[in-house]
């Protein structure tokens, strides 16, 4: 390793490169604010102010989502030893995983304004399906297994 030369590979001499471009747009690793943003795929939504906002409705849906799975009793109340319901309840979770995942892969552009799309998301999810603000979260009403407790069938997603 002593008899490599270190003058023609990059990153080698300490210095920081500088920040990514892809097809005349700038990778961001720090957040910052802008429309001009590449969001879950190549070029999505580009410069275009108007497929900007869809970019921020989807990922605000997305994160709005992934709550209402969370906590809504899409499934009837578990029977221990079903193993059909064990496999609807596995593929529900998959799918509530896999959802939560694009939502993060879509904060990982680190544009400020996806990112509090996806806040607002999950805080309006949160309020309308598990607050009971508006009454008492659908289990609780129920007289279910988990009566008096906002609880979803799920169990919640730990961070």
């Amino acid at each position: 390793m002593g008899d490599m030369d270190h003058d023609h590979m990059p990153g080698m001499d300490g210095a920081m490169e500088p920040p990514q471009h892809h097809e005349g747009m700038m990778m961001h690793m720090t957040f910052f604010w802008g429309t001009r943003s590449e969001i879950l795929f190549s070029g999505w939504p580009g410069d275009r102010a108007g497929m900007y906002a869809l970019a921020l409705v989807f990922v605000f849906a997305l994160c709005f989502l992934v709550e209402w799975i969370s906590h809504s009793r899409i499934l009837p109340p578990h029977k221990p030893g079903a193993f059909g319901a064990g496999v609807l309840r596995s593929l529900l979770h998959a799918v509530r995983v896999g959802l939560a995942y694009l939502a993060m892969l879509a904060l990982m552009s680190f544009n400020g304004g996806v990112f509090l799309a996806a806040v607002a998301g999950h805080a309006v999810g949160f309020l309308a399906f598990a607050s009971g603000a508006f009454g008492k979260p659908e289990e609780a009403a129920a007289g279910g297994p988990y009566a008096g407790k906002a609880r979803g069938e799920l169990p919640p997603m730990s961070c």
